[in-house]
């Protein structure tokens, strides 16, 4: 078998880092658009403890309006040949065959596709010949209008039954059973109430027998946590607080990995859930 290992650290969550490579993601656009912003933010990702670093070249904030292609491959190529070269275990979150193909080209080993294949269904053929990771996301279309599409009967049953769906149709592509992870997209065409709900009832998830992802951190709805009625959201850099909390009650749900943006913070986290199932 040819490919990279989906990344497995023994005893706890994979921790995956954020590195956006955009100009207007919702938590940090802008801060890493540079590709040695990128790749100096990419390192210390890693010396804090990522397992993985996430580069991503397109924002899939509600609204976002497309980059063009060559401008994705601008973007995120740099960055990823850079930490790849460092060694570091890359995974490239795009929607484009090409830009999946080129990423892992020069050294990325996993393919994040926030559609799960069906942006562009050229990146199937991509992941199953290279024999790689694949993160396949709940998804009902591209950011400009995707929360227009918020609506469930119920939203848990809905969206395992989508991702069962969609498992089914990538094993059958020729998707490793093995290297296939599954993520509800927190906030991809879902309101807060749709998304606490998915985090309260993540076994029913995890029961698909697939890796889980799980994808809070800074997120919308957790702005209003801890908020008074009228008051304003916290921005997203003051919303670490509640992801923490939410990667506590994911890694208690048995999830795979957590997608983060303070992984320091996040592996201090993880350490205290295992210090506490040790002692039960």
């Amino acid at each position: 078998m040819t490919g990279h290992p989906l990344p497995t650290p023994a005893g706890r969550c994979v921790v995956l880092g954020v590195v956006n490579v955009t100009p207007d993601s919702f938590s940090d656009g802008g801060d890493w658009f540079e590709p040695e912003a990128a790749i100096a933010h990419g390192r210390a990702l890693l010396a804090a403890g990522a397992d993985v670093v996430d580069v991503g070249g397109e924002s899939t904030r509600p609204g976002a309006e497309r980059p063009t292609l060559d401008e994705e491959l601008r973007r995120v190529l740099p960055v990823v040949e850079a930490l790849a070269a460092d060694g570091a275990v890359v995974s490239i979150d795009t929607m484009r065959a090409s830009v999946a193909a080129a990423a892992l080209g020069v050294g990325a080993v996993v393919v994040n596709d926030v559609s799960g294949g069906l942006a562009d269904s050229e990146l199937v053929e991509v992941v199953v010949a290279a024999q790689c990771p694949m993160i396949a996301m709940h998804w009902r279309g591209h950011s400009v209008g995707m929360q227009q599409r918020a609506a469930y009967g119920d939203v848990v049953a809905d969206v395992c039954a989508a991702l069962a769906s969609r498992r089914d149709a990538l094993l059958a592509a020729g998707v490793l059973p093995d290297r296939l992870v599954l993520d509800p997209g927190l906030g991809f065409a879902k309101n807060a109430e749709h998304n606490w709900a998915l985090l309260a009832h993540l076994d029913a998830l995890v029961a698909l027998g697939q890796p889980l992802l799980v994808g809070a951190s800074r997120k919308t709805f957790l702005g209003r946590v801890g908020v008074p009625d009228g008051a304003p959201a916290r921005p997203p850099r003051d919303r670490e607080n509640a992801t923490t909390a939410t990667s506590v009650i994911a890694a208690q749900a048995g999830v795979w990995g957590l997608r983060v943006h303070d992984v320091a913070g996040t592996l201090d986290a993880l350490a205290v859930v295992d210090l506490v199932e040790a002692h039960r």
